[in-house]
């Protein structure tokens, strides 16, 4: 597997360093630094103890771990969180409890989420009078199907707008 090579400065010297759980895994593990208790639906913004220097022509994505979003309703606010090549700050997570009953309890170095490094493009943009023509065309929110609720919304045309499923 690839890799490149990230500089890291751990800002809290008791956390762990990002981790891979397995080898293969996409996401290494990032941990928080505080104890903190999320009441249904709300958000905290959690430290992690590190700061990266990212290479230029990659970012960081922070993402949820599909297990406490599964068990107890813990989300990334913004998923996934962008960490840009030219930030050198603490990684910050804004998490948020999904779940409508339970508070979620975290622990200082419980794993809280997990950090995909990625190559990116930068993009040039060039304005043209018209687009070419796609199969999809304008076709916007659940107008590839896949569900029966959205098949009725997306004849009656209240799919509108050009976002992506």
């Amino acid at each position: 597997m690839p890799s490149v090579e990230i500089l890291l400065t751990r800002l809290d010297p008791d956390v762990p360093l990002p981790s891979y759980a397995r080898p293969g895994d996409a996401g290494a593990d990032l941990v928080t630094t505080t104890d903190v208790v999320i009441a249904p639906g709300e958000r905290a913004v959690i430290g992690t103890g590190i700061a990266l220097a990212i290479p230029e022509g990659y970012a960081g994505f922070v993402h949820p771990r599909s297990g406490l979003a599964a068990r107890v309703g813990l989300s990334v606010v913004n998923t996934p969180g962008t960490i840009d090549s030219g930030y050198r700050g603490e990684i910050r997570i804004c998490l948020i409890n999904h779940d409508v009953r339970e508070p979620v309890e975290l622990r200082r170095g419980d794993r809280v989420a997990q950090l995909v490094v990625q190559r990116v493009e930068h993009a040039v943009f060039r304005e043209v009078a018209e687009l070419t023509d796609s199969e999809r065309s304008t076709g916007g929110y659940g107008s590839t199907g896949g569900h029966s609720v959205l098949a009725g919304s997306a004849r009656s045309g209240t799919g509108h707008g050009t976002e992506d499923n």
